[in-house]
């Protein structure tokens, strides 16, 4: 995909609000960085206030997954994960707008000679992620000391999709953008032996998913990451990033590569892949994307899990 180019049609009025809180929080996020950590958790508290359907999945989320806590617990657990979501806010924009310099002191990272020696090799490697908060700052940090590509998906604000797309490309300058569905460009980039950041954890429907536990609820898991590794000649390399508690940054965690995958079944992939996922989840819980209807979609005859959405 092309490099991402300004259009005078940006200027419409249309895009002025855009533009006008762009700009807003280009300013907001100039402040220092514990600053801004304090003013995500008052984002996420005024939003768990707000965001009575967010609040509801989230907690019907963490209901299913961790029925030991009590309901204090998972309250308490609730509301973290809201504070988590609000320094998210403020993380994407310095992602996004802060000096290269300012961002690489936040970055501790382990495990790089992983990603080192499989370019040198000419190995293609998906960096296997899951969706926690942290993401956008993550992938920032990690692609000032290696190329990544990513899987993309074009914003409907073409405005907007030109801002997010050039602060997250301005951290790999040779990084390649890969519409999500096309499956010969993920392949042709695998071959290349490059890397690309690939997340499983989402519920993408019953289609090219089969349903194997996740927190003990049997989940819709994508299979495309046994047929990428096969097909694209790549070894899989877990990725994870954490906020650390006191405030110095991000720790950003490249696991050794995942011997013998694929396995002998796309189940048992699958199952891996969540067993895992439920592994670093269960370390950072307060930090991963609950909001998402991970369980939406039901094995046949099984009754949804979530009620259905207002209009």
């Amino acid at each position: 995909m092309d490099r991402p180019q300004f259009s005078a049609y940006f200027l419409h009025p249309r895009f002025w609000l855009l533009w006008l809180g762009m700009g807003l929080l280009w300013l907001l996020v100039q402040l220092p960085y514990r600053w801004l950590l304090v003013l995500g958790r008052g984002l996420g508290w005024l939003m768990y206030h707000l965001a009575g359907a967010r609040r509801y999945i989230i907690g019907r989320n963490l209901e299913l997954c961790f029925p030991e806590l009590s309901a204090a617990a998972r309250e308490s657990l609730l509301r973290e994960n809201f504070a988590s979501i609000g320094m998210a806010f403020f993380e994407t924009a310095m992602g996004w707008f802060w000096s290269r310099r300012r961002l690489a002191g936040l970055a501790h990272i382990e495990g790089l000679e992983l990603l080192k020696q499989a370019q040198a090799e000419g190995q293609g490697v998906i960096l296997m992620a899951v969706h926690f908060t942290t993401l956008e700052i993550g992938a920032a940090l990690l692609g000032q000391v290696h190329t990544i590509d990513g899987m993309y998906r074009e914003h409907k604000n073409p405005a907007f999709d030109y801002i997010q797309r050039r602060g997250r490309e301005r951290h790999n300058r040779d990084a390649t953008a890969i519409e999500r569905d096309d499956v010969r460009a993920m392949l042709k980039v695998l071959r290349n032996g490059r890397a690309i950041w690939y997340a499983p954890d989402q519920d993408y429907g019953a289609q090219h998913s089969v349903f194997v536990p996740l927190f003990g609820v049997p989940a819709a898991t994508v299979t495309a990451t046994s047929k990428f590794a096969r097909l694209g000649k790549a070894i899989v390399v877990p990725f994870t990033q954490s906020r650390l508690a006191d405030g110095r940054g991000y720790r950003l965690t490249l696991h050794p590569p995942l011997a013998d995958f694929p396995g002998e079944s796309e189940e048992a992939d699958c199952l891996r892949i969540n067993q895992w996922i439920e592994q670093v989840v269960r370390q950072h819980p307060e930090q991963y994307l609950w909001a998402h209807r991970r369980f939406k979609t039901r094995p046949p005859g099984e009754p949804k899990l979530y009620k259905k959405r207002r209009r």
